[in-house]
């Protein structure tokens, strides 16, 4: 980006955060929640049970609803630039690449990622499938993100880190919301939303939302090549049983239409080309969560859901069936001892539809995962010394027992102050593509002028890949207006999943051609490390600061005595470097400017280079029940590619982003 396009976006975020004259009523929102009060939100990702965020022993942000709303985004992954230490890059339309220190991908396989507790990881490519997950945001009451392994409690893949959406009891969504909105690329956005009561003890909500979004790129024909359109339509219903138990349903379906751009294999010149087709989503899923509270110290929870899904893409399809039970209790023993421990029984289903790109051998699959964790947090001194201890039993279909133990140790010198350490081991199970893939990449000129077909084979005998992650941190409320927190890591990876070329073999149909196979292989390992760095500050009660910075290095190395490939690509994947800093003022009683700048370094691996990203909206609240917004996302208009995916998806430029939005609460 030129000097001038970075002046601009700071001279954007400088106008926001010219404070105004004192007004004497404001609208409750974020500016107006103390620092105190941020650091005492209660999370539930780290320990499965409400902690607050200052005395949990692990690097944990929350991204608030009020954040969501004043960020302007349309989108989760939009939502989760937001976090310090996350990565988060556009592919498309409608695809993100989102991972936590390191290993980015379309399908960042080492980041879990749940909404309400339910996992959204697809065992098919080991990833989330971002254009499928949304939801009316309005909704999300908070997203808490853990930086490093969760998978003591989690699981196998809650490597990197976990991301936990949680939406709002129904009857904290009573009454009538309406949302409109429309932009250049943001065609259309609507939303809909009612809640009311069904007795003295309980509530519920229904909700439906549609999204269409323009293409990023369109090719010379004009032909729309990654634009994007989801309807999803869904309800909740929360219910007081007795004084002690409490029951929520919820359900939601969806269907969702993608043009993309995909690279396909030719047997014959010019051996690729660039094919626009369509990917089609639709599916479901029902969820109830019993829990029952025994006393202050104890309550046991049950939970189970179903979720159906189905994917009809240029490169491979899929319908996948998940059946899920989880049970969890909680006691106090000796006084000293807070003892949490689960049972959670899982089953997963796929059928899948090959092409000329990309098959599962078998077709379809079935597979089991039978997990029990315990952890129990000790209260060694009181209130200022605790130390957790944990670990996760899990036998799945891919590698067996797999054991992930944590221990973690939270030292609370003073009331405003806490350090913490850990050092956990999570591991990262092979996918079903890993294992009963057979994928056809673009082939090339090869000798003779015969084509050249690079083939990748899956295999059966991989080992999980494995972490033993070393976390320090500390969090301190400097003063009433400040906060920082910092965390440090070192990660030691082994057994990391690599492909090996073999050679070139004569093949004679459909056509003759040469082809080079791959195999995966555990062929590398290497370390990890880094700082992240945030801080909040509020110079005046109407206008507060969010900044944060992250620092990261992966060095990979091949295991003796194998060929290794791909390693310079993955160390080349995250940027060494990100910044953000976040703006909100109350420009007056019903006026709210706010602004965002993220600086992201380069990914030499992926030829991307480092690019400063500006965003900046403003709000108008004529009236308590109404808002209308206007912004502009990338608002210096610099059209920048943020990821190149490692599979077939061809990579489009985000541009300016200009949107209008209007919130009505009847």
């Amino acid at each position: 980006m030129s000097p001038f396009r970075i002046a601009f976006c700071a001279a954007a975020i400088c106008l926001a955060s010219a404070p105004a004259p004192a007004q004497k009523h404001s609208v409750r929102d974020l500016t107006e929640v103390g620092l105190e009060e941020l650091m005492n939100i209660e999370v539930v990702s780290i320990s499965k049970r409400e902690q607050k965020l200052a005395r949990t022993p692990a690097a944990v942000s929350i991204l608030t609803h009020e954040d969501i709303r004043r960020s302007g985004a349309t989108s989760i992954p939009e939502a989760l630039r937001l976090v310090p230490g996350l990565q988060v890059a556009a592919i498309d339309a409608g695809r993100f690449a989102v991972t936590a220190r390191g290993f980015n991908g379309q399908y960042s396989n080492k980041l879990l990622v749940m909404i309400d507790g339910r996992s959204v990881y697809t065992p098919l490519f080991s990833g989330v499938y971002w254009d499928m997950q949304d939801l009316l945001l309005e909704d999300i009451d908070r997203i808490e993100v853990i930086r490093g392994p969760g998978a003591s409690l989690w699981g196998a893949n809650a490597v990197n880190g976990v991301i936990n959406i949680l939406t709002k009891p129904a009857g904290q969504t009573q009454g009538g919301l309406l949302v409109a909105g429309t932009g250049n690329e943001e065609k259309g956005l609507l939303g809909f939303r009612y809640g009311g009561p069904l007795g003295p003890a309980a509530h519920y909500r229904i909700y439906t939302k549609y999204s269409q979004r323009e293409a990023l790129w369109r090719n010379p024909a004009t032909l729309p090549a990654d634009d994007w359109f989801m309807g999803r339509t869904g309800f909740r219903m929360d219910w007081e049983v007795s004084p002690k138990s409490s029951l929520s349903v919820q359900g939601q379906v969806f269907k969702s239409n993608n043009h993309q751009a995909v690279d396909e294999v030719s047997g014959q010149p010019p051996f690729a080309q660039t094919v626009y087709g369509e990917l089609l989503s639709s599916g479901g899923f029902g969820m109830a969560r019993w829990q029952h509270h025994i006393s202050d110290t104890s309550d046991v929870s049950l939970a189970f859901y179903y979720d159906r899904y189905k994917r009809e893409e240029s490169i491979v399809g899929e319908t996948r069936d998940t059946v899920d039970f989880d049970f969890q209790h909680r006691f106090r023993l000796a006084g000293r001892h807070q003892v949490l421990w689960g049972l959670e029984q899982r089953y997963t289903r796929d059928r899948t539809v090959g092409t000329a790109a990309a098959q599962l051998v078998p077709d379809r699959r079935g597979l089991n995962l039978t997990s029990a964790f315990v952890q129990d947090e000790v209260a060694l001194a009181g209130d200022r010394l605790s130390l957790t201890l944990g670990s996760k039993f899990e036998h799945n279909a891919f590698t067996g027992l797999e054991v992930q133990p944590t221990v973690r140790l939270l030292w609370r010198p003073r009331e405003n102050q806490s350090a913490w350490a850990a050092v956990s081991r999570a591991v990262r199970t092979p996918s079903r593509g890993e294992e009963d893939g057979v994928f056809h990449f673009p082939a090339q000129p090869g000798p003779g002028g015969l084509p050249l077909l690079v083939t990748y084979f899956g295999d059966r005998g991989l080992q999980p890949e494995t972490l033993i992650a070393y976390e320090a941190g500390y969090r301190v409320q400097v003063t009433r207006r400040l906060s920082v927190e910092a965390a440090t890591f070192y990660n030691v990876y082994r057994d990391l999943v690599n492909s090996a070329l073999g050679r070139p073999d004569l093949q004679f149909a459909p056509a003759p051609h040469l082809e080079v196979p791959v195999r995966l292989q555990n062929g590398l390992g290497g370390e990890t490390y880094g700082l992240e760095v945030s801080a909040n500050w509020r110079p005046v009660e109407r206008w507060r600061l969010s900044g944060a910075y992250t620092g990261l290095e992966i060095q990979l190395h091949a295991a003796p005595g194998l060929p290794s490939a791909g390693g310079e690509r993955v160390e080349g994947s995250s940027p060494h470097h990100q910044f953000n800093l976040a703006s909100y003022l109350d420009l007056t009683r019903t006026v709210q400017l706010d602004a965002m700048i993220y600086r992201v370094a380069a990914l030499p691996g992926l030829n991307v280079p480092a690019y400063t990203r500006c965003d900046v909206r403003v709000g108008w609240r004529p009236r308590e029940s109404l808002e209308v917004s206007v912004g502009s996302q990338n608002l210096s208009g610099h059209r920048q590619v943020e990821y190149v995916s490692d599979t077939f998806v061809r990579p489009t430029r985000v541009g300016r982003r200009i949107y209008g939005k209007l919130t009505w609460t009847f």
